[in-house]
């Protein structure tokens, strides 16, 4: 399994909580890109867009460098195979759960209810 700080997966799963941010990972992954030509994508501010870019920048999922007063923004192939990484490991585990939960209910095909006792008349609830 790859050794993955907490910390970093947790900035990862952060930074692509957001559909914005997921979109401008999307558009630098094609190329290195201006922010505020990624900007023009959106119905915000430049500003809230640079904000953006930063996230994804502190986890290190895109780098940003200047270019005379633009600041250009890529992605880092490097750390997003590293996080792609992650999460197939995460998904294969939780498949290998399902599956022997599937085994177990195909082994057992009546499955068991707690023991409770059932009278075949309704009548009044008791309490203990």
């Amino acid at each position: 399994m790859l050794e993955t700080s907490p910390d970093r997966a947790d900035a990862w799963f952060h930074a692509l909580a957001d559909r914005t941010r997921r979109d401008i990972l999307r558009r630098v992954m094609d190329g290195e890109q201006s922010v505020s030509a990624l900007a023009r994508n959106y119905a915000m501010s430049t500003t809230a867009v640079q904000k953006h870019v930063g996230v994804l920048e502190r986890a290190g999922l895109i780098t940003r460098r200047r270019r005379g007063r633009e600041t250009l923004a890529r992605a880092d192939a490097e750390e997003l195979r590293s996080a792609a990484q992650l999460i197939t490991e995460l998904e294969q585990h939780w498949r290998e759960r399902v599956d022997r939960i599937d085994a177990l209910l195909a082994a057992d095909p009546a499955p068991r209810r707690a023991s409770a006792t059932v009278d075949s008349q309704p009548g009044p609830l008791q309490e203990d």
